[in-house]
């Protein structure tokens, strides 16, 4: 399969890592992330009655590369700025990191459990886009894996 040709003229990366570590459940994480040859590499440790970690790596067509670009940019995710956000704990943490052509963006933040979270930020309205962007990304990349390998991936 060629590389980036094979999707269009523009490179794709994706990583989504949402995690927290805890003396009591040690390091408890769920991460995808989407290369620029298509490949979607997924992997959660739930560490639940001390459970191994779930991985799994599938190829994507470029309709469905074409999707995950299509939520991205109709989130408006690049119109946020994080300057405002405070910088988050080792312990507890989102991380999402795009790569569209020429536009790379990065965030870190806190784990964000809910939207109540949100409601006393400075940047309420940057952290809710995050929110709403990470949750969809999440629910199809779960979709795709429950999908593919028919069986629920968590």
């Amino acid at each position: 399969m060629a590389n980036v040709a094979y999707y269009n003229d523009e490179e794709f990366y994706l990583r989504v890592y949402m995690g927290h570590k805890s003396r009591r459940f040690g390091h408890e994480f769920m991460e995808f992330e989407v290369c620029p040859s298509g490949k979607l590499r997924y992997a959660n440790n739930s560490n639940y009655k001390d459970d191994t970690i779930i991985r799994r790596e599938v190829c994507l067509g470029p309709a469905v590369v074409s999707e995950l670009k299509r939520i991205i940019r109709m989130s408006e995710i690049t119109q946020v700025d994080d300057e405002r956000w405070e910088e988050p704990p080792s312990a507890r943490r989102w991380e999402l990191e795009i790569k569209i052509g020429n536009e790379h963006i990065c965030f870190n933040c806190a784990e964000i459990m809910s939207l109540n979270d949100i409601k006393d930020s400075p940047d309420p309205n940057g952290l809710t886009v995050l929110y709403y962007l990470t949750q969809d990304l999440k629910c199809f990349i779960m979709s795709l894996i429950n999908l593919h390998f028919k069986k629920k991936p968590i």
